[in-house]
């Protein structure tokens, strides 16, 4: 069965042809859902064919919508037209012809295979530091956006890049070995990724004493910052790194591998993995190569000490240094062979980089400079830009030591719903091991679907105790009604096999609202793909658990009127709750078969 739209837009398109014959212009149909305080499900625009058809408004509208009821009698019951806007109500038989061929198709609104491949990189964290809180936010989008774009039929390959090397590394690295004394992950009962971001954390504390003590000596803070002992000494490592230095090498693969070993922890508690991984150790050169062409293609030009550079006067994003004059490369450089390395690869659609909205200009210039490089997949690189995630209590600082890590939010976030299942009163006769598991799923779904509900470019405060607020906007009042659902099929003792019912003329207002609603869905993931909005999932799900509960609220499922009732009400829950399934793993949930 085709979309409600697509059957209205082929209906009106035959109608015109059936009042006014052939048009040789195309016609622009435009359809909308009808506005709450008119009558009808769905509303045609038609000011855009009153010029092509030289016909009033009134005129237009009535013609119209009596073709559509003489020709599509089975499909539409009735019309209003309204200052240019034809209004139209759909046939109860229609919807529940609906109804009986989609509700026990538990991947409604999913699409076939395109043959196109997206990847979507995102999380893409440092090695000198444990996941946080801002992190999450990128992860959870990157994750829920790939299973969106997988929905609508594309090939997703999800990705990360590490950031393995630099600086920032070698602080954790010099802080270890002045203070560690050969302590381990092990030897403390510490995860790893936590041990290195404590000595990460360690070396700021101490380049800010050397610092003050510089000053209190009479030198310049800038000077300071820069003679502090402690960052000499990670800069000395650095160049070390970079030349190869054997003994700094097998520190540096020792340190990232207890990160790693941390990092795999993590991902694997929220439910999130990737199928390729790259590592800036492996990608700081690339890029090289392609400023060589673009100087002798005259693209690019040099300054007098050597260095090369990108003129983007004329895109208004100035000039931009690609190589510096001793020959090495600025992250602009490797991003641009790593974005070749892909394209390559992959024969990708699309490129999509999850990546905060602080680097808009990072990669508005990237973008630019492929263009000017004449790489043809240069308008196939997207910036999915978020917002940063703020507690109440402010910013977050990973060298000051005062972020959230990712691992405490989601501990908190399980021991929060399970005193907020413990206070409800439902878990009596439940194992541990299965409370456990729901704890998890609660507290998971929640920080997810709080991160996700929102879009993503703006910013926004994370409130664990509002998030997990079971009557709320939030993930578990989603989980509760598809759970509650669950129940009623249980009570029904009715599977999708089983029930069975004929054709409605005689629908409530309740039940054509919800059919309507559940036949949006594939639109909606259509539209969140288009836009890269995981947040349109996320507020669908709400809205379709909110009107199921003010259904179940108005009419019983379970002692319905007469038995055709009650089969269409099993029907139309087993359908939302099909649905609500479906959104939520969207978002990287999962949904509770009991709460």
């Amino acid at each position: 069965m085709m979309s409600l739209t697509d059957l209205i837009r082929s209906a009106v398109k035959e109608s015109i042809k059936g009042l006014y014959g052939d048009i040789a212009e195309p016609l622009d149909i435009q359809i909308t859902p009808t506005k709450p305080e008119f009558e009808g499900d769905y509303t045609v625009v038609f000011f855009p064919l009153i010029k092509v058809l030289k016909r009033r408004p009134d005129e237009l509208g009535t013609q119209l919508g009596n073709k559509l009821l003489e020709l599509y009698p089975a499909s539409f019951s009735k019309f209003n037209v309204i200052k240019g806007f034809l209004n139209l109500s759909f046939s109860d038989s229609l919807l529940s012809d609906f109804l009986r061929e989609n509700f026990i198709n538990g991947s409604f609104g999913t699409q076939p295979s395109n043959g196109k491949t997206v990847m979507v990189e995102y999380a893409s964290p440092n090695t000198n530091k444990p996941i946080h809180l801002g992190h999450l936010r990128n992860i959870f989008l990157g994750w829920s956006m790939a299973e969106i774009l997988e929905a609508n039929g594309f090939k997703v390959i999800k990705s990360s890049i590490i950031n393995d090397r630099g600086i920032h590394i070698c602080k954790s690295m010099i802080a270890w070995q002045m203070f560690a004394n050969g302590a381990t992950p092990e030897s403390t009962h510490t995860k790893g990724d936590h041990f290195v971001g404590n000595y990460y954390v360690r070396f700021n504390d101490v380049y800010q004493e050397q610092i003050a003590a510089l000053v209190a000596e009479g030198m310049d803070k800038k000077q300071a910052e820069r003679d502090a002992p402690i960052m000499k000494e990670a800069q000395e490592m650095l160049v070390k790194w970079e030349q190869g230095d054997e003994e700094v090498r097998s520190l540096w693969a020792t340190m990232n591998g207890w990160v790693y070993k941390g990092f795999d922890e993590t991902f694997k508690r929220i439910g999130i993995g990737f199928d390729k991984v790259y590592y800036e150790s492996d990608t700081y050169l690339l890029g090289k190569d392609y400023v060589k062409e673009g100087l002798e293609k005259n693209i690019l030009f040099k300054k007098e000490d050597g260095s090369v550079w990108i003129d983007l006067n004329d895109v208004k994003l100035d000039e931009k240094l690609l190589l510096r004059g001793d020959g090495t490369s600025v992250y602009i450089t490797q991003d641009i062979g790593l974005a070749v390395q892909k394209f390559e690869e992959y024969s990708l659609e699309k490129s999509i980089y999850v990546i905060g909205d602080e680097q808009l200009h990072h990669m508005k210039v990237l973008k630019e400079i492929c263009r000017k490089l004449g790489f043809g997949f240069a308008d196939a690189i997207y910036h999915l830009s978020y917002g940063m995630v703020e507690l109440t209590t402010g910013k977050m600082k990973s060298r000051e030591g005062t972020v959230v890590d990712a691992d405490d939010i989601v501990e908190e976030m399980v021991q929060t719903a399970a005193a907020h299942t413990a206070e409800l009163g439902k878990v009596e006769g439940t194992t541990e091991e299965d409370l456990k598991a729901l704890y998890e799923t609660l507290g998971l779904g929640a920080m997810k679907f709080y991160l996700l509900r929102v879009d993503p470019k703006k910013r926004m405060l994370f409130d664990p105790k509002e998030s997990i607020d079971f009557h709320g906007f939030t993930g578990p009042f989603v989980q509760y009604t598809y759970a509650r659902i669950k129940s009623i099929l249980r009570k029904a003792a009715v599977s999708a096999e089983t029930i069975s019912f004929s054709k409605s003329d005689s629908l409530l207002p309740l039940e054509r609202q919800l059919m309507l609603l559940l036949e949006t869905y594939p639109n909606v993931l259509a539209d969140s793909a288009r836009e890269v909005n995981a947040s349109l999932v996320a507020n669908y799900a709400f809205s379709l658990a909110q009107l199921f509960n003010s259904f179940y609220a108005e009419h019983s499922v379970l002692k319905a009127e007469n038995n055709e009732k009650q089969q269409l009400r099993l029907a139309l829950s087993l359908f939302t709750a099909n649905v609500l399934k479906s959104a939520l793993k969207m978002l990287g949930i999962n949904a509770p078969e009991r709460m």
